[in-house]
C-alpha cells in the first residue's frame, strides 16, 4: 500500500505520515518512510535516534551522486539524463529506525518549478516513481505543500492520498487544489483528513465547504497540546505521551487505513 500525505505547511502532514509509519510497522507490515518536505522533519516524528539523524544527508543534496547518475557523455552543458538509474538508492541510502521502520529522507528541490529538467529533480522523480510503483511494501510520502513535481506515471503509483487540512480557509484552498491535481494525475483514492480541530462547529464549517468536492471528509484528529510539548523536546508524540488524544485518533485512522487496506487489496 503506498500512501502519500499532502497539505498545506503546518497543518500536520508529518505528524500523521510519521505516527502512521510507526503504527504500520508495528502492526509487522514492512514500512519505509519517505520524507519528501523540504523541511525534512519526519525524522523526529518518527523517533529516530539522534546519531542516525545527524547522519542523514538528503538525496537531493547528494551532488556528487546526482551528477554521476544524470551526467550523459559528450553531452553539452544543461543536458541530463531525465531517466537516471535510481533502483539501488533506497536500500543504499534508507536508515532504520523505531519498530523496524525505515526512512529515506529525498529532500526538496529549492526552488521548483514545473517541468524544472535540472538534475536533483530528474533524481528525485525518477526516484518517487521507483518507491510507489515498484516497490513491494508499505510506503508512506510525506509531500511538500505543492505536487507541482509529481508526474502522471509516479501519481498512478498512490493507492491511497491523504490531503491535510487545519480549519482555515487558506489550508481548504490548498486542498481544493491538491484534490484537483491528484484527480487529474490518476489519483483514485482521496480523502480529506482535518487536524487541529477545536470543536464541532469547526467540522460544521468544513463539511460545508467541501460539499461540491465529492471528496469525503474521511476523519478528523483535535487540537492537542501535548503534540507541541513533544515537538519541544524533539520527541515523537507517539513515544511522548501514547494515549493523549491526538495520538488515539491516529490510531483510530490507522484502523480505518488498515481495513481500507484489506477491502482494496486483500478481499
Amino acid at each position: 500500500m503506498k500512501i502519500a500525505v499532502a497539505g498545506k505547511g503546518g497543518v500536520g502532514k508529518t505528524l500523521i505520515a510519521g505516527t502512521l509509519s510507526r503504527l504500520f510497522a508495528r502492526d509487522g507490515f514492512k514500512v519505509l518512510a519517505i520524507d519528501n518536505d523540504s523541511a525534512m522533519n519526519l525524522s523526529y516524528t518518527l523517533g529516530i535516534d539522534n546519531e542516525v539523524k545527524s547522519k542523514i544527508v538528503p538525496i537531493s543534496e547528494m551532488k556528487k551522486m546526482i551528477e554521476e547518475r544524470t551526467t550523459i557523455k559528450g553531452a553539452g552543458p544543461g543536458v541530463y539524463n531525465i531517466n537516471p538509474r535510481v533502483s539501488d538508492i533506497p536500500d543504499k541510502y534508507k536508515v532504520t529506525g523505531p519498530d523496524g521502520l525505515q526512512l529515506l529522507v529525498l529532500g526538496g528541490i529549492e526552488e521548483p518549478a514545473t517541468g524544472c529538467l535540472c538534475p536533483e529533480n530528474a533524481i528525485i522523480r525518477t526516484l518517487l516513481h521507483n518507491l510507489l510503483v515498484k516497490r513491494d511494501e508499505v510506503i508512506i510520502v510525506d509531500f511538500e505543500a505543492g505536487l507541482e513535481h509529481l508526474g502522471r506515471g509516479t501519481a498512478k503509483g498512490i493507492d491511497v492520498m491523504l490531503v491535510v487540512a487545519e480549519p482555515s480557509q487558506k489550508s481548504l484552498d490548498l486542498c481544493s487544489k491538491i484534490i484537483d491535481l491528484s484527480k487529474k494525475l490518476g489519483v483514485i483514492n482521496i480523502y480529506l483528513i482535518a487536524n487541529k480541530i477545536i470543536d464541532d462547529s469547526q467540522l460544521s464549517i468544513i463539511n460545508e465547504r467541501i460539499k461540491e468536492w465529492d471528496i469525503p471528509l474521511y476523519h478528523s484528529i483535535p487540537y492537542d497540546s501535548v503534540i507541541g510539548k513533544a515537538d519541544l523536546q524533539g520527541i515523537s508524540p507517539l513515544d511522548f505521551d501514547p494515549e493523549s488524544e491526538a495520538v488515539k485518533s491516529l490510531k483510530l485512522l490507522f484502523s480505518k487505513l488498515k481495513q481500507l487496506k484489506l477491502e482494496l487489496f486483500d478481499l
